[in-house]
């Protein structure tokens, strides 16, 4: 942070930041159009859509798993641990 980012308010920080996130997806996006435009000259495109779209429901289900269930509580699985013991040393 220089000297000058000290002295300018909150206000003025929150400008800076909403202006530099601006330029990034312009940025961006002005990348990712350049890209859309070669790939849409492929002779192939249609077996890229598809394979893209593969890929995208992989991820989607990858991120549900990870998000959408909870983790088995940890000492409920450490009880189950100790009677599966008990049990084991009764026998």
């Amino acid at each position: 942070m220089t000297d000058e980012d000290k002295r300018s308010g909150p206000d003025q920080q929150a400008v800076f930041l909403a202006a530099g996130l601006a330029d990034l997806a312009v940025s961006t996006a002005g990348s990712a159009l350049g890209t859309l435009r070669s790939l849409l000259r492929r002779s192939d495109a249609g077996e890229l859509v598809a394979e893209a779209e593969h890929d995208l429901i992989a991820r989607g289900r990858l991120a549900w798993d990870r998000y959408a269930t909870a983790p088995e509580p940890y000492l409920e699985v450490l009880a189950r641990r100790a009677l599966t013991r008990q049990d084991a040393d009764v026998r």
